[in-house]
């Protein structure tokens, strides 16, 4: 009898998830089965994008765009951080980092599949002078996640489009 009772218990949480429409994200399906991508050699948001559409299904990078289906034109890929809090004897107390990613999409023929997109995330985040070495790896860490984040944006928009 508990062991049933037990097995209801666990059973009631995904029947409120089912029931909600909440489905977890699979596998994305793309209209394309090549792209070539514009980054520069060593961008990690180009790296990214490669090991997300490598584990994509029927998806292929290759290298030039004669050879692809959709051409990903990299207009600006970058990363800055500004002083955006100090205090009175004009320490730095606050850094906001910034990364940018400006692209579109197109045929190799020259059609227009995602017109010209930018995206941008900004995440502020304090400073201490004495803590400079650990909050160097917190920055380094918050830009790994913001560049993750920009990469699963540029994979569902990718998904949407239709050939």
């Amino acid at each position: 009898m508990t062991t049933r009772r037990a097995l209801l218990i666990a059973a009631v949480p995904v029947l409120l998830a089912a029931g909600c429409g909440f489905q977890l994200r699979g596998a994305q399906q793309f209209a394309f089965r090549s792209i070539q991508l514009g980054f520069a050699r060593h961008s990690e948001i180009g790296d990214e994008l490669r090991r997300q559409l490598a584990a994509a299904p029927a998806v292929q990078v290759v290298e030039a765009a004669k050879d692809a289906q959709v051409v990903l034109d990299v207009l600006d890929d970058g990363i800055s951080r500004s002083a955006s809090a100090t205090t009175a004897a004009g320490q730095v107390r606050e850094i906001t980092v910034r990364t940018r990613l400006r692209f579109r999409l197109r045929t190799p023929s020259g059609r227009e599949l995602i017109p010209e997109t930018e995206l941008v995330l900004s995440q502020p985040f304090s400073y201490n002078e004495t803590d400079a070495l650990g909050k160097e790896s917190e920055e380094a860490e918050l830009v790994r996640y913001m560049r993750r984040d920009i990469v699963a944006q540029v994979m569902r928009r990718l998904a949407a489009v239709e050939l």
